[in-house]
């Protein structure tokens, strides 16, 4: 059995020195927040820890690529209205296989 899991990826920021950005994963009611580049996981909602550790897994090894993610959304754009349908780009299903 499969589950689809959608994503959402924030913008940029900074966390002292370091540039971090924060995941979120959602499955109806179940929910995830980890933040990147430590992989660290901030909330967890109705996953499974066998879930959450495929989540985590899943951010360490795609860490360059949602920083590419996170470096084009616009937050400022985003917050008067202008970036609607890039906000949809920066939201990505995943397929987690359950079986």
């Amino acid at each position: 059995m499969n589950r689809e899991i959608r994503m959402s990826i924030s913008s940029l920021t900074r966390t002292g020195d370091k540039k971090a950005i924060y995941i979120l994963f959602t499955d109806g009611d179940f929910s995830a927040e980890f933040s990147i580049p430590d992989c660290k996981l901030l909330s967890s909602h109705g996953f499974l820890e066998e879930d959450l550790k495929q989540l985590k897994e899943y951010i360490e090894n795609e860490q360059d690529y949602l920083f590419s993610l996170a470096k084009e959304i616009n937050p400022i754009r985003n917050f008067l209205g202008d970036g609607k349908e890039e906000d949809k780009k920066k939201s990505k299903r995943i397929i987690v296989d359950e079986g």
